[in-house]
């Protein structure tokens, strides 16, 4: 599932691709831009944002782009036989002479002037991976609305930027507390240190896609603690990992926690 580490690591293979390279194609398959045309523009580099991607071109062109849950960039050799999906599964397409990017199922491509990207990543908090990253302003994004559910405020991209599904439901496991939890009944201290702790995971996982939370443990083939596992035991206590559907009223999602070491409100 596309996350904060998911994407910082697409932009940086995108980028090795890309960037410095003059586009010898360019396909664009949604209909607002079908008629866009990118070749001949040299490409200036991939940037993440968040679970944003922003790749620039010379002459002030953004192409914004978002992989939401299942979408995905693949970079091709020439020649090489594209895997990622069926044909109509293709948004975008951008090569040069020696790769070919490929996104499959995206549900966001944008064409937008770069000086016009803060209409499309503006309203994001601190980004976990970015330059920007802020731990005391996202600690203060969290407590901004005590009442609001812990799982809420951490997808809230308004808040922190990078933090999706399953980072949801392992910080708050690694917070002992339930996502239902009001962020302002957190104990003191806790705040600060789920933010960073969210830091180091995304930082520790933006090098590979296959994503892992846990260390130790008496099974090194288990990468998380309770996302996935519902009915088995939690790695701390034992009892079962139990699942139900949080969100805000637009949008449901799994959501994964241990009934006996995490305190706070069940769903």
């Amino acid at each position: 599932m596309p996350e904060g580490d998911t994407v910082w690591l697409t932009a940086h293979r995108l980028h090795q691709a890309l960037a410095g390279q003059v586009l010898t194609r360019s396909d664009l398959r949604v209909p607002r831009f079908a008629t866009a045309d990118l070749t001949g523009r040299t490409v200036l580099d991939v940037t993440p944002r968040g679970k944003h991607l922003l790749t620039r071109f010379e002459g002030g062109l953004t192409l914004h782009s978002h992989l939401r849950m299942d979408g995905s960039w693949r970079v091709f050799g020439t020649g090489e036989r594209w895997r990622g999906g069926p044909t109509h599964q293709i948004r975008a397409i951008l090569g040069n002479v020696a790769h070919t990017a490929v996104g499959y199922r995206l549900p966001v491509v944008e064409l937008l002037r770069t000086a016009d990207e803060e209409q499309a990543v503006g309203h994001l908090g601190p980004d976990l991976l970015g330059p920007d990253w802020d731990p005391a302003k996202a600690v203060a994004n969290l407590l901004a609305d005590p009442a609001r559910p812990l799982g809420e405020a951490l997808l809230d991209q308004r808040n922190l930027a990078g933090i999706g599904n399953v980072y949801k439901s392992e910080l708050a496991f690694l917070a002992r507390a339930t996502p239902w939890l009001p962020v302002g009944d957190l104990p003191d201290g806790t705040p600060e240190r789920l933010v960073a702790t969210a830091q180091r995971l995304l930082e520790a996982n933006k090098q590979r896609f296959d994503r892992r939370t846990m260390t130790g443990g008496a099974d090194p083939s288990q990468k998380l603690y309770v996302y996935g596992r519902e009915g088995r035991p939690c790695p701390r206590c034992g009892a079962p990992v139990r699942k139900a559907d949080q969100g805000d009223g637009s949008r449901e999602r799994p959501t994964y926690w241990c009934p006996r070491c995490q305190s706070g409100p069940p769903a």
